[in-house]
């Protein structure tokens, strides 16, 4: 999303890379009044255009990766979906000051109305309620694409974290933090542009396979992070491509980077190679070479488009290439 800059609210503020960082954000249960902005803020997005006079003070996110936005730029949270709750995020699930608004697919509008936000901040996944929501409170949609993230995915977090950062009067911190996600990214390329190893991204889910390409959910990890795949036949979308064992073995790829969805949805531990125990899999240069990665499933499936996930990303990318 790219905010407008009225007269009054001058574009450096946004940059922010000479400002000393704010202080930390005020608890969520005090109640003060709101404090108006040098100049109303005009937020494009594609479901809109988002006009915020003053700065929020009761923030409800609809989607993990805002909560981690807000995390970072250290904004109280005042709502959010508690079903499915990264262990980074962890804090916020039995945090009595944070209402639970639900599920993230499906949020109770009744409990996101009650909890009296200021700002609601939502993705894809709630876009359909985008009226109903924008009738209670300012809503802002983080413009990312869970069905091809190939196409700049890291670039629209960090302006993401700059439009929230002018938001919420941290420029200062949201350009820092945008600086060091992209740090990490670089840090990713360094180290996959001069190996040729070629990798495989699957969803495991019940003991059934999907596979991303480049034009997927998991495109970044090819694009941002100079992951070269396995093979360009995929199809693009948000669930992957469903592929047989049998794929994976013909495919052979060097890296093998496995996301645990069954882990994430039923709420248990994650595969390893001890679980895992499919024949076809174990003749694959990656098993045979140890480079089959179990990644972090709550980083990669349940947000995957945040500061904190993308660097858990980058860590497990460059496990592939540990050996």
């Amino acid at each position: 999303m790219k905010p407008n800059h009225p007269a009054g609210w001058p574009l450096a503020l946004l940059l922010g890379a000479t400002l000393a960082l704010h202080g930390c954000n005020e608890p969520a249960a005090e109640v003060k009044a709101p404090q108006a902005t040098a100049a109303a803020i005009s937020v494009q997005h594609k479901l809109g255009t988002t006009v915020i006079n003053h700065r929020p003070l009761r923030a409800v996110a609809l989607d993990m990766n805002e909560v981690d936005f807000l995390d970072q730029l250290g904004v109280a949270v005042a709502g959010m979906p508690k079903d499915f709750v990264p262990h980074f995020l962890a804090r916020y699930k039995d945090d009595a000051q944070v209402a639970d608004i639900g599920s993230i697919v499906q949020p109770n509008l009744e409990r996101v109305h009650a909890a009296r936000p200021d700002l609601i901040l939502i993705t894809s996944l709630q876009a359909n309620q985008y009226a109903e929501l924008s009738e209670m409170a300012p809503t802002l949609h983080f413009d990312v694409d869970y069905r091809d993230s190939e196409a700049g995915h890291v670039e629209v977090i960090k302006q993401h974290l700059l439009s929230l950062g002018e938001v919420f009067g941290k420029q200062a911190l949201a350009a820092q933090k945008a600086t060091e996600l992209q740090a990490r990214v670089d840090q990713a390329r360094v180290v996959t542009h001069e190996r040729p190893e070629r990798a495989l991204v699957v969803l495991h889910n019940n003991g059934a396979f999907s596979a991303f390409g480049v034009h997927s959910r998991y495109g970044f990890v090819f694009t941002d992070l100079g992951v070269k795949p396995a093979t360009d036949t995929l199809e693009t979308g948000l669930h992957g491509q469903p592929i047989s064992s049998e794929f994976i073995q013909q495919e052979d790829p060097d890296i093998l980077y496995v996301v645990d969805r069954t882990a994430v949805m039923e709420h248990r531990p994650a595969l390893d190679k001890e679980t895992l125990g499919n024949p076809l899999l174990r003749q694959t240069k990656a098993w045979k070479h140890d480079r089959v990665v179990f990644v972090d499933p709550e980083a990669w499936y349940v947000t995957a488009a945040s500061p904190t996930s993308v660097a858990l990303i980058v860590d497990d990318v460059l496990k592939g290439y540990a050996n």
